[in-house]
């Protein structure tokens, strides 16, 4: 086929020895099935900002690092630079989540490259050889859902402790290849310390696969793994081999404002009391 104009910089340099065809095209990204390195994989290539159709992409940007000062500038005046930079750190996001969620041993593609706005990775396949299908796709038994959904919860799990939340975790960006779920599409991840929406954003994608895996086994449809895996991060004691129940109780005893207004005037208090002795 004709080679697209993204990838030509990496047939150049020899990264890519063959575009076969394209994979898929979706609202961030076309991927297209190539021969690298005598391999068969798969060339992901961003779409332009003004192509996309992810919203809210500041939630997504907290706590992500600038590389100096004048990217930070950019970003915040909205600059063609800082629109420029944004982008490129929307790329990094998945790029280095890949490799850390991949090291952390995370059922996700294995990335290879990433070179002028591609990324080279994995070609997630099936039991035949084909490109894997999407959970999405399938029609699963009560005893597929459950054991699948077991399993993206330790996936969900593992990917917190080596400090990651997807983001946007849901039946449309999960493969099953011949041993299982893969989990794809990482731009929106975010840094599980470092973003105020982190709990938020956990807490709904675990609510998606219950939501998802629910259809076929209505019992999942009452755990709550999503507040009792973020209540373990919190508290420190979260650990990839976690043994979860699917049950969280919320603390019932009300706040008691009042005490906490009267301790604060009476420490007020004391401080005017010893500063007035002083004085005199």
């Amino acid at each position: 086929m004709k080679i697209p104009k993204p990838l030509e910089p990496l047939v150049q340099d020899g990264l890519v020895d063959e575009v076969i065809r394209p994979l898929k095209s979706g609202k961030e990204a076309a991927v297209y099935v190539v021969l690298s390195e005598g391999e068969i994989r798969c060339a992901k290539v961003y779409k332009d900002l003004k192509q996309r159709g992810f919203h809210k992409q500041a939630q997504y940007q907290e706590g992500r690092k600038v590389r100096n000062s004048r990217q930070e500038r950019a970003l915040n005046k909205g600059s063609k630079f800082g629109r420029e930079q944004q982008e490129e750190l929307w790329q990094n996001a998945e790029v280095d989540a890949l490799y850390r969620l991949a090291a952390a041993g995370v059922r996700v593609p294995q990335p290879y490259n990433f070179v002028s706005g591609v990324l080279l990775m994995e070609l997630v396949t099936d039991s035949a050889g084909n490109a894997a299908p999407r959970l999405n796709d399938l029609e699963l038994s009560p005893a597929e859902a459950l054991m699948y959904h077991d399993g993206l919860i330790k996936e969900v799990v593992k990917m917190l402790c080596a400090g990651i939340v997807h983001g946007d975790l849901s039946e449309y960006n999960i493969l099953l290849d011949a041993h299982g779920p893969v989990i794809i599409d990482l731009p929106q991840a975010v840094d599980a310390a470092a973003n105020n929406n982190a709990a938020r954003m956990l807490s709904r994608d675990v609510d998606n696969l219950r939501a998802y895996f629910g259809q076929f086994a209505p019992e999942l449809l009452t755990t709550q793994y999503g507040k009792e895996i973020w209540k373990l991060f919190e508290s420190g004691l979260l650990q990839p081999e976690v043994q979860l129940t699917g049950q969280f109780k919320s603390s019932e005893k009300s706040a008691d404002v009042k005490g906490v207004l009267l301790e604060i005037r009476e420490a007020e208090a004391e401080a005017i009391r010893q500063k007035y002795e002083q004085q005199n």
